[in-house]
């Protein structure tokens, strides 16, 4: 459920990995919680940081033939009623993930026409030429490339799904650049920002010590925990 009041500008304002950061200040999850594996990466990275309401679902488009009736159409709705600005995260399900492939420059300017940012994906994606190009803004997040759409058929709409180790629900806030996609818990979300702005300046102050004639290697070893 969206958070009233959240201001996701102030989120968008620091990297991933700061975030993650100011999350684990919060003691909610464990410390290998709540993100993607190396294995998807951003399409763009030199995007800024992506920021946005999960709307989820499981697509196949490596059967041979549909194994169900395509819930595209679904999709698109709940795209257009889910609150504003929207991810959408894509599970794979079929006999060969490394060949799927969901989306390209079309469907990603239908989803941001409806209010996306962009999109997650343990499968592939193609067209990324022409996503960067039609789709300006529009961050990717997936396995890989593969060059043809194959079979792909939406099969489920709003439910939980897990792409490269993180599990989303639909209406989760994700956030995520170059580095990676996580979740924030959105019991949290209204004060991640300010917890990332403590982490910074933690760090800001730490490399001043590196950098300044105060500097030892006992001194470092305390600061650093050990």
């Amino acid at each position: 459920m969206q958070e009233k009041n959240l201001d996701l500008r102030s989120l968008q304002k620091f990297d991933s990995p700061t975030i993650s950061n100011a999350i684990e200040a919060f003691r909610l999850r464990g410390l290998t919680e709540g993100f993607t594996s190396k294995e998807l990466s951003s399409c763009f990275p030199e995007l800024a940081p992506t920021v946005g309401y999960a709307v989820t679902c499981i697509a196949d488009s490596t059967s041979p033939e549909p194994t169900a009736p395509n819930r595209l159409a679904a999709l698109l709705e709940v795209v257009a009623k889910a609150p504003k600005p929207s991810i959408v995260v894509i599970q794979h399900k079929g006999p060969d993930r490394t060949r799927s492939c969901f989306v390209g420059d079309v469907l990603c300017s239908c989803f941001q026409k409806l209010g996306a940012v962009g999109v997650a994906t343990d499968g592939g994606v193609r067209d990324l030429k022409g996503i960067q190009r039609r789709v300006r803004g529009f961050q990717v997040f997936a396995a890989g490339t593969v060059v043809s759409h194959g079979t792909a058929t939406i099969l489920e709409v709003g439910v939980p799904v897990s792409i490269c180790g993180l599990t989303v629900y639909p209406g989760d806030l994700l956030h995520g650049d170059d580095s990676g996609l996580l979740s924030i818990p959105l019991s949290i979300a209204d004060r991640v920002a300010d917890q990332a702005r403590l982490v910074l300046e933690k760090e800001q102050e730490f490399m001043r010590f590196l950098n300044s004639d105060s500097f030892s290697l006992e001194e470092m070893k305390t600061r650093l925990g050990h």
